[in-house]
């Protein structure tokens, strides 16, 4: 049965560029409206990000419209019925109406279409299928509305073979469930996620990678992650153990430091003890060579506590720099047996909050003029005399830097 809600007052809809191509699509016995999450987030009362549109066009017809109104569209899926207008500098998908022919996964066999109804029940979840026209009238064939009431994820129709379709549904049913859903999943489609879970092992990493990331900073990412452990998804999709407990306690210090929900860090607090966590992490997800590298400057976080580097901090974090100072210090502040409101752990994850590490003032000049020549002896000379800048806690004198210069050329000409 269709549900109808107003959005009229959005001024998103009503004003700038979306409001300006739902004019231009809409006439000549055409029709398009705002599709999915825009609608969801507007209706949920959150910030509306992307924003997608549906039409009743055909992809030349969009295209067609749109350079007689002097934009830009570019074919990005043409085939599947996707064109990417450039309106105002803002890219803006527009889809005609699909309904399946054949499904085979993610290569399902589509036929354009001018029915709405038909179009929302080929996706995923209920709260993902609303549309909306340009007059703010709300469309909802499947439920979707009653969902947002009660703050539920559901598929539409039968869970089984919504997943069969595409089997990363199983990680969006709980990515959309922890950014967007109250209490428990909904039984049916938890169900259908467990008794699919094999299907996990067919998706490509960089997919998988993809949603755990987004999952993983969502507001209720901790007990949607505990029902994953639970049901025997959580290991399937790291490969090892889950630290849900380290994983709790980083939502909590990151609130005490004030940061941003990070999903790398999250990544390490959930998943990294040792070095070969961090190297499973970035097989499984394939993760990009700064995620991996992140994840990999983990490994030493037990050496750290706020006794232990008391004297020593700046010198970490001259060494490791701000973010990988951050990442281990708040790591090790989450498997400590100090709380999140704990001063001396607070202290010191804000040190780089109330000190920036200086760059070293020695150069290689410096000690040529002290008669080392260029070469071996010369890089030994500039480590000496920057490890002793750090022990002496980074002076900037210039008599403390000739001593230091000095007392470098001559350890390494004694050795040499």
């Amino acid at each position: 049965m269709t549900q109808l809600q107003h959005l009229g007052d959005a001024a998103w809809l009503k004003e700038g560029e979306v409001a300006r191509l739902l004019a231009l699509l809409n006439r000549d016995g055409e029709e398009a409206r705002v599709v999915g999450g825009a609608v969801r987030n507007a209706l949920l009362g959150l910030p509306v990000g992307e924003i997608d549109v549906a039409t009743t066009a055909l992809p030349e017809e969009v295209v067609r419209r749109v350079a007689a109104a002097g934009g830009k569209a570019i074919p990005t899926g043409i085939e599947h019925g996707t064109v990417t207008v450039i309106i105002d500098h803002r890219p803006v998908e527009v889809t005609t109406l699909r309904e399946d022919v054949e499904t085979f996964g993610r290569k399902a066999k589509v036929a354009f279409g001018r029915d709405w109804a038909a179009d929302a029940q080929r996706r995923d979840f209920t709260i993902n299928a609303l549309s909306v026209s340009a007059d703010g009238t709300v469309h909802d064939y499947v439920g979707g509305i009653g969902d947002i009431a009660v703050r539920r994820v559901r598929f539409i129709g039968d869970p089984q073979r919504r997943i069969e379709e595409d089997y990363l549904r199983i990680l969006r049913f709980f990515r959309f469930h922890a950014h967007f859903a109250e209490g428990a999943p909904d039984r049916a489609g938890l169900h259908a996620c467990i008794a699919s879970r094999a299907g996990l092992e067919t998706l490509s990493r960089e997919r998988v990678r993809m949603e755990m990331l987004k999952l993983i900073v969502a507001s209720r990412a901790t007990p949607t992650l505990a029902v994953m452990e639970e049901s025997g998804l959580l290991g399937l999709v790291l490969g090892g153990v889950p630290y849900l407990a380290s994983f709790e306690n980083m939502i909590k210090v990151e609130g005490a430091h004030g940061a941003a929900p990070d999903a790398v860090r999250r990544l390490g607090a959930l998943a990294v003890w040792v070095a070969e966590d961090a190297e499973r992490m970035t097989q499984r997800l394939r993760l990009s060579n700064a995620e991996s590298e992140r994840l990999l400057a983990l490994e030493t976080w037990w050496r750290v506590t706020p006794q232990s580097v008391a004297q020593t901090g700046r010198s970490l974090l001259y060494r490791l720099g701000p973010q990988t100072f951050t990442d281990r210090v708040l790591l090790a502040w989450t498997r400590s047996q100090g709380g999140a409101a704990d001063h001396a752990w607070l202290a010191l994850a804000q040190l780089p909050q109330r000190w920036t590490a200086p760059a070293f003032p020695l150069k290689a000049a410096d000690f040529t003029a002290r008669g080392i020549k260029p070469g071996p002896v010369l890089g030994a000379a500039l480590r000496a005399a920057e490890a002793a800048w750090v022990a002496a806690d980074f002076p900037a004198e210039p008599a403390a830097l000739e001593a230091i210069a000095d007392r470098a050329s001559r350890e390494v000409i004694d050795r040499a």
